[in-house]
């Protein structure tokens, strides 16, 4: 079974995307991606990634892989955004 984030955890992923949001992403080995939110995108096994526009090209990032995202844009609506093991 394709494992998902909870369900309001996604609305703010969702938001960052809308606003195309500057973003660092802390994931759950403890990495870290800067980028602009771009897109919600789902694989053929059901699978969620971030899409991120990075210094270094497009990136897709898994959506359970995530520990936690802090929005640097100024003046957005929310700054961070923690994860947990719970699911929609």
């Amino acid at each position: 079974m394709t494992q998902h984030i909870a369900c309001e955890l996604h609305d703010y992923i969702e938001v960052a995307c809308m606003y195309r949001y500057q973003v660092r992403l802390i994931l759950k080995d403890q990495s870290t991606i800067e980028g602009k939110a771009k897109d919600i995108v789902t694989d053929a096994e059901k699978r969620e990634f971030l899409l991120l526009e990075t210094s270094s090209g497009s990136q897709q990032i898994e959506l359970i892989t995530l520990n936690k995202l802090e929005v640097l844009t100024p003046g957005a609506r929310f700054s961070e955004v923690k994860f947990s093991d719970a699911v929609c």
